[in-house]
């Protein structure tokens, strides 16, 4: 028996066809329409409804570009159920490269949203109904803010065995558990019964290779181990993900000229150095040392800090962290033919 078609504001889109599909929010001060793009590919075959979203924070492009090559994988011509792509969910901050919307609101902080509340909270709950409640599960592509950087990762809701098991299909570096919170969509979609995975990658406002790689290769994974997508042609994860069930930031110890010693994807031991900050005549040198031993996942960019600046974010490895998850991700994504760029840009 054939597919219903996949209706989504009006529009049927057919079992074995795809449309770009616009839903209304919104009209600029002079007029000028604003709209939630809405990517719909809806497969001949049944299977489960799913959603990709970049852009709820509008600085957070290499959401943007993962999705960009996501929708030219010929991988999802032969797509088992319904696929729902949201490429910028927060319009008005991405025009503007900004994180947030024109009154200053962030957009992961108003759902479930009003049809008469704010413009964050009208957007909020357009795209919560109209797309996120309507899949069995989703992910959520995010950076980290702008002048930070951020190694490729998956957070996950602790005491989750759904979004545990999509999180180990991803493959990302690292899994990190990391709590609900308030108005998040991620926090409102799991308290409504759909699992959302967060990823985390990169800087705002800019493209980092290695992190849209993971990207594209880790949702195509999750398809595949959901049954979206067929088993040849995408390459599990070679190496388990490191697991880290906490993390913290650690601060500049007193503001001046920031010198980093060590990356993101290093593994460190307690008492290494890890930066140093200076005072600009160079008479006074502080060095931040690791507290303990961890996985640094994240990184201030700027070398110009105020005390109390957060400059490295360290996450506790489990005892059986593998420390050869970060180099050998990367030499498989180097290799691996599925993401050849003449074939999906």
């Amino acid at each position: 028996m054939p597919r219903e078609p996949f209706t989504i504001a009006g529009v049927d889109v057919a079992p074995g066809t795809r449309a770009s599909v616009t839903l209304p929010v919104s009209t600029l001060p002079d007029h000028t329409p604003v709209g939630l793009n809405v990517e719909v590919i809806h497969g001949k075959r049944p299977g489960p409804t799913m959603f990709v979203s970049a852009a709820v924070h509008g600085d957070e492009v290499i959401g943007v570009e993962i999705v960009r090559r996501l929708l030219r994988t010929p991988q999802l011509s032969a797509l088992r159920g319904t696929l729902l792509v949201v490429p910028v969910v927060n319009s008005f901050g991405f025009l503007a490269r900004s994180r947030y919307l024109p009154d200053r609101r962030d957009l992961n902080r108003c759902f479930p949203g009003s049809s008469s509340g704010s413009l964050g909270s009208r957007l909020a709950y357009i795209f919560l109904r109209e797309v996120v409640l309507r899949c069995d599960f989703g992910i959520d592509l995010h950076s980290a803010a702008e002048h930070r950087t951020n190694l490729p990762q998956i957070r996950v809701t602790p005491r989750d065995t759904t979004t545990a098991r999509m999180a180990r299909a991803f493959g990302a570096p690292v899994i990190l558990t990391s709590p609900l919170r308030d108005g998040s969509l991620r926090g409102e979609a799991a308290e409504r019964g759909t699992p959302v995975l967060l990823y985390e990658a990169g800087e705002g406002l800019r493209f980092d290779e290695f992190g849209v790689r993971v990207g594209v290769a880790g949702i195509l994974r999750v398809m595949r181990d959901e049954g979206m997508l067929a088993a040849k042609g995408i390459a599990k994860a070679r190496t388990p993900s490191l697991i880290c069930t906490a993390s913290s930031w650690l601060r500049a110890p007193v503001g001046g000229l920031l010198r980093t010693f060590r990356a993101e994807g290093e593994i460190v031991e307690k008492g290494d150095v890890l930066a140093a900050v200076s005072d600009p005549a160079g008479d006074k040198e502080t060095e931040m040392l690791a507290p303990g031993p961890g996985i640094l996942i994240g990184r201030a960019v700027l070398p110009v800090v105020n005390e109390g600046d957060a400059v490295f974010h360290l996450a506790e490895l489990s005892p059986t962290a593998n420390e050869d998850t970060v180099d050998a991700l990367t030499a498989q994504l180097e290799v691996d033919p599925l993401f050849d760029e003449d074939e999906i840009i």
